[in-house]
Order: structure tokens, then sequence, then C-alpha cells
């Protein structure tokens, strides 16, 4: 990782909320979740949390690098219906060797949704897919490999 990511490096991420993320999209698996309403769910807006973090990371990282969060701490306060714009904004408030905390808050435009603390972890790929694969092997289960886009 590059020396330039401080604290106080910030990012803002508006995304419209599509009936797709919603609860009963979490898990289609789960019978309990088909039951719940079609609102903007937990873990899809942790998952936006987390992008608006990485996307703050982005610029900071060398080629074969990338990042994996490590811990979330965050509330989840108010329903946004599909339709609505989310705005994230995130925060670095930590550097420390490779591991980097955030603060995270998202609004709905109307409501304060969520927000709380994020840590990723900044690692070296390959040497994490040489990790994630000897436990693939292990388990007995297919290698793992990154989405090349």
């Amino acid at each position: 990782m590059k020396d330039t990511l401080k604290p106080g490096a910030a990012f803002r991420f508006e995304f419209k909320i599509p009936a797709d993320k919603t609860v009963p999209y979490l898990y289609p698996e789960a019978h309990e979740f088909q039951l719940m309403p079609t609102v903007f769910a937990t873990g899809f807006m942790v998952g936006l949390m987390e992008w608006t973090c990485i996307k703050i990371l982005e610029p900071h990282l060398d080629a074969d690098e990338g990042s994996l969060g490590t811990h979330i701490n965050v509330s989840h306060v108010a329903a946004t219906v599909p339709g609505q714009v989310v705005t994230v904004d995130a925060e670095c408030v930590e550097v420390h060797g490779r591991r980097v905390a955030f603060k995270v808050r998202a609004h709905d435009g109307l409501d304060m949704i969520g927000e709380g603390t994020h840590e990723r972890m900044v690692v070296p790929w390959e040497r994490f897919e040489a990790k994630v694969n000897e436990k693939a092997k292990r388990a007995r289960l297919s290698p793992v490999s990154r989405r090349k886009l």
C-alpha cells in the first residue's frame, strides 16, 4: 500500500435501491426472509458501506493488492424502500500498517438509516488466494480465484 492514505480521506457514494436489494432477496432460500417487508436489507446496507470504503482505498493500493473487510459495527435504524437513493459517507479515521479504520454513515434522503465503524485489511491478492485455496483443498472443494473484469 502506498503511504498516501491518511486519516481524513473521504468518499460519498450514492446508490438507488432496486427491489432486489430488499430483505426477501437477501437469502431467497430462507422462507422467513420471504415473509418480511420489501425494504432495504441490513446485509445489503453493510455491503454498500464496505463498497464506499473500498472506493477510498482504491487509489492508495498497489496493483497486486486489495482489501478485505475484517470488522463491522453499524446500526440500521430506519427502513428504506426501493427507489430511494441511499447516500453513504465514509471517512478514513485510522491507518495502522495494513489495517484501515473507517467511520460510515448512510442516509436515504429522509432519514439517517445507519452509522458506525468498519475496518479493512490491505492484502496481497496472490498470498490471500493461496491461503484460501489451501483451505479449499483441505475441505476438498474447488479452488477460488478473483474475477478479472
